[in-house]
């Protein structure tokens, strides 16, 4: 028997749109103090509402902490709201919230994508995706991979420091690890590298293998994470490079906004 749906009364209606009303003009309010605005006719004036409206609303958000208000100063950001924005930061999936560009970038490129994080000396691949060549690129999902002759490893470096670099380098030294690159010349590329915003591997990690990969940014703008494009090198000419780490760039960027990342534009 198919059962029969109740009609929504109009006063109901009424109150449910009334509270979403309220719900989205009290998230305006807390907006608009977080950019900046801290008087209350100041949040009045850039929201086009009356005095008394925003300060019913700034009240309600004090009493959970959501703003914060001290006499002679203002309406500021209240500890709930750092506290649930410090919550989002430290629990981003950022496995989940890549997936989508990484498949993308996988289908485009006809080449592997890894992701990656940096592990203390090392990179951690969080996830891959296979490429449509006939070639097996011998990554796996959780292997810990050295930092300064893999693409990915390089892309999770490129704000660090010389001194901490020259760190990076010699611990592979330290640990019986062989590199053709001298490290006064892997420190000029890496320097060449940060400018240009991608890092490359040229047949250093594995021979006959290429890579190119660029680092995904948070909120802070610091280096989260890294994601690499990698097949063999005769699928990754000179002539291939620049559009591959064109892609690539593009792609940690569209990331790096899921993550809050917001460019900033040069002059």
């Amino acid at each position: 028997m198919q059962s029969e749906r109740l009609p929504v009364r109009k006063d109901e209606t009424d109150r449910l749109r009334t509270g979403s009303q309220t719900l989205l003009r009290g998230l305006d309010v807390l907006e608009v103090v977080s950019s900046g605005q801290n008087n209350l006719a100041e949040v009045a004036n850039v929201l086009h509402l009356n005095r008394s409206t925003v300060h019913r609303l700034a009240s309600a958000l004090v009493q959970r902490r959501y703003l914060s208000f001290v006499p002679g100063y203002g309406y500021g950001v209240g500890p709930k709201a750092l506290e649930m924005g410090y919550q989002a930061r430290t629990r981003l999936d950022i496995p989940r919230l890549a997936r989508e560009h990484l498949e993308k970038l996988a289908a485009q490129t006809g080449d592997a994508v890894h992701l990656g994080i940096l592990d203390g000396m090392r990179a951690l691949n969080l996830d891959k995706i296979p490429g449509r060549r006939r070639i097996e690129i011998s990554s796996k999902v959780g292997e810990r991979q050295p930092l300064r002759s893999t693409g990915l490893g390089k892309a999770l470096l490129l704000d660090e420091d010389e001194a901490r670099l020259r760190e990076f380098y010699k611990f592979e030294d330290g640990i019986g690890g062989t590199y053709a690159i001298s490290e006064t010349e892997w420190i000029r590329r890496m320097r060449d590298y940060a400018n240009r915003g991608v890092a490359l591997d040229l047949e250093e990690s594995e021979d006959h293998i290429r890579c190119v990969a660029a680092p995904i940014r948070d909120v802070t703008g610091g280096i989260k994470a890294a994601i690499s494009v990698s097949s063999a090198a005769q699928y990754m000419n000179d002539e291939r490079m620049p559009f591959l780490a064109e892609e690539t760039l593009r792609t940690a960027r569209l990331i790096s906004r899921e993550l809050g990342w917001e460019e900033i534009r040069k002059p």
